[in-house]
């Protein structure tokens, strides 16, 4: 079935797109404010498909069928927060990593039995190939914890800290694992799985004129499908930032938003390459890809700096709640590492003498060791 050119009506649309600017980065740019500012001198035009722009990210056919889907990813990100659930009992109960490890690989279609659904999805698979090894020692560390949650944690003793009604679990070198597990695997899974692999040569130069099984009720092109899998690791829904998830990236992306726009960086420029591609005007798509890739690795940088100030400011304060959140910042710090080649600000080396500033033994880190690690990610963000 051929698809049809692309027409979306919507209540909110906010952008019809015809001659282009040439040097523009979005496709709202164009709509001028004045014919001084439109015949500036400085500017030609050429003349692109015109496409539609909706307010929210609903995509349909010519025919209103939905093209959007990415049930797949949702399923990764349950994966991922039924693991967090289990491993943060860990305070308490004595975790087996083996059961962590079988619902990271999800055993059996249903983590062998730790999952609360069935899905033919992994999160171990998709995990950057190389780290699988690492967080599963993670895991290991992890529950190798949890049997001293009864244990006051000290340096060089594995335990728990509370601080007002939170209670944390810390290894031995006051690392709290499950902090690195989870916002690592949002990482090296969601991050990397949009960003290099989604929108990657691989998954974007392929057909975007058929229908993949229209038949079937897959009424998406192949590229739209891998756009929308992008957009499902992002793990918002499709009216962000009007509903806010408590979970994952959409989370700290409207953690950040004050600072950095991000919830608008990241939605408008969602739904513009959407929009873009399915009118095959693939320039528009490649600038929203770029747009997208150095946002969300700005969302991790922020993040990272965010929890660094938080544990400048616990410091010889409060030691669960300092551990805690330089735990969280070293996670997210680690996460820039799966940055594209082709965007990031930080490269390998760079960010390995990044890593390197981050003490193993948590507890012998100082305010100065942190403002130095601060130092380093404010050089490149």
């Amino acid at each position: 079935m051929m698809k049809s050119l692309f027409v979306i009506v919507a209540i909110g649309s906010i952008a019809l797109v015809g001659c282009k600017k040439k040097g523009c980065t979005d496709p709202l740019a164009n709509n001028y404010n004045s014919e001084a500012e439109k015949d500036d001198g400085n500017c030609t035009f050429d003349s692109s498909p015109a496409y539609t722009v909706p307010g929210t990210y609903l995509f349909t056919d010519a025919s209103g069928n939905s093209t959007v889907s990415y049930s797949g990813q949702t399923e990764r990100l349950d994966q991922l927060d039924e693991m967090v659930t289990l491993m943060k009992t860990g305070n308490s109960t004595v975790l087996d990593a083996q059961v962590l490890k079988d619902m990271f690989a999800n055993v059996n279609g249903d983590g062998n039995g730790n999952f609360s659904f069935t899905s033919t999805k992994q999160l171990k698979n998709k995990c950057f190939s190389i780290d699988q090894p690492l967080f599963e020692t993670f895991m290991d560390n992890l529950a190798t914890a949890s049997i001293d949650n009864a244990t006051t944690a000290a340096e060089g003793q594995a335990g728990t800290l509370t601080s007002g009604t939170s209670t944390y679990l810390f290894d031995a070198n006051g690392v709290e694992q499950v902090q690195v597990i989870e916002k690592g695997l949002m990482g090296a899974v969601f991050l990397n799985q949009a960003l290099n692999t989604y929108f990657g040569a691989g998954k974007m130069d392929v057909d975007n004129t058929l229908a993949v099984d229209a038949v079937g009720g897959k009424y998406y092109t192949e590229m739209e499908h891998h756009w929308d899998e992008a957009f499902g690791y992002f793990g918002v829904s499709t009216d962000f930032p009007t509903a806010v998830p408590n979970r994952f990236w959409g989370k700290y992306c409207n953690n950040q938003d004050a600072t950095i726009n991000s919830n608008a960086d990241m939605m408008d420029q969602f739904i513009i390459g959407r929009a873009a591609l399915s009118a095959d005007v693939l320039a528009d798509r490649n600038t929203a890809i770029a747009a997208i890739r150095t946002e969300w690795e700005d969302i991790s940088a922020y993040q990272a700096m965010t929890y660094l100030d938080d544990a400048v400011g616990y410091f010889g304060a409060d030691d669960a709640k300092f551990l805690h959140v330089l735990s969280e910042a070293f996670a997210f710090a680690w996460d820039l590492r799966y940055a594209p080649v082709e965007t990031r600000r930080m490269d390998a080396t760079e960010h390995t003498a990044l890593m390197a500033m981050f003490n193993a033994n948590f507890w012998t880190m100082t305010v100065a060791d942190i403002n130095a690690i601060k130092s380093a990610i404010d050089t490149k963000y």
